[in-house]
């Protein structure tokens, strides 16, 4: 009998991810903070659930994909949260971007009820998650990881156990890490050929088959180009994260002057109010430095 898929969390993210588990086969009710959010998957076929608590009374597992640690706290702690209905041998599995600590913190409130949780950030996008080829870090049981391998089939394509409750996240946090600077490398590489008046479309072409080709020399320096900075992830998301990664980096000793750099530039994305655009819009913290402009 297949699981009962509660979801919760419809934004750029979820919503795709939610229909690719209804054209999997799943049934899935979904809660939201803006029931709105809801309304093309409720005429697809999703049931709605007016909270958290609902979810759990009629879910065997129980997706958030949220914003923040505070977020997730709420939805699974919280009054009429998941913790309030969760009956022993569910389990919650967080797809957000959030604390490795508060997640372990979490995972103990929920194994007491005897209810199992496994942290499964995800990396690829809204592409990704629109086109069910998510990345999907794991952290948690290996029995529970089995149950759910469907389940995770349903949206993704790379999906990895990692270790232990805390595991999957510091794995996104990685992950992040990587991301942001190579982010940082594309844009820099755009300005030296904007500044040097290349054909940045055939310096693209010429650099992005060798050694110094990344997903973000193929996906978002040519969207940078065109001067498209519609977000597939955004600044302020990206920021959250740098926060959440800086922060453990902190907690472990560890110096990450990289990610520190892109943070601080990020910042001023922010500061011109451009948080909500794409994390391409980091160019845009060079481009004023230079008084040059990438584009076709």
């Amino acid at each position: 009998m297949a699981e009962r898929i509660g979801f919760i969390g419809l934004g750029i993210m979820g919503e795709p991810m939610c229909r690719n588990l209804m054209n999997a086969g799943f049934t899935c009710t979904v809660h939201t903070r803006t029931k709105s959010k809801a309304d093309q998957l409720l005429v697809e076929g999703a049931v709605w659930a007016e909270t958290p608590k609902a979810i759990a009374e009629q879910s065997d597992v129980i997706i958030t994909i949220v914003t923040d640690t505070p977020d997730v706290e709420k939805v699974i702690l919280g009054e009429d949260g998941i913790l309030e209905a969760a009956v022993s041998g569910s389990v919650v599995i967080d797809m957000s971007t959030i604390s490795p600590s508060s997640t372990q913190d979490m995972a103990r409130a929920l194994e007491e009820k005897g209810v199992d949780m496994l942290d499964a950030p995800v990396s690829g996008g809204d592409a990704g998650a629109i086109a069910g080829t998510l990345s999907i870090m794991v952290g948690g049981k290996q029995s529970v990881f089995d149950r759910c391998l469907p389940v995770f089939e349903g949206m993704g394509k790379n999906i990895n156990l990692i270790g232990g409750n805390g595991a999957g996240q510091l794995t996104k946090l990685c992950n992040q890490v990587a991301v942001s600077i190579a982010n940082l490398a594309m844009a820099e590489a755009l300005m030296l050929g904007a500044k040097a008046d290349l054909d940045l479309e055939k310096m693209l072409a010429a650099i992005s088959g060798g050694a110094a080709g990344s997903w973000q020399l193929s996906n978002l320096a040519p969207r940078i180009i065109k001067r498209d900075f519609d977000p597939g992830f955004m600044v302020k998301l990206q920021q959250k994260d740098l926060r959440l990664v800086l922060s453990a980096a902190s907690e472990l000793g560890l110096g990450l002057p990289g990610v520190s750099l892109v943070h601080q530039l990020f910042n001023t994305i922010e500061a011109a109010g451009e948080g909500d655009e794409g994390t391409q819009a980091l160019v845009k913290s060079l481009e004023r430095m230079a008084g040059v402009e990438v584009k076709g």
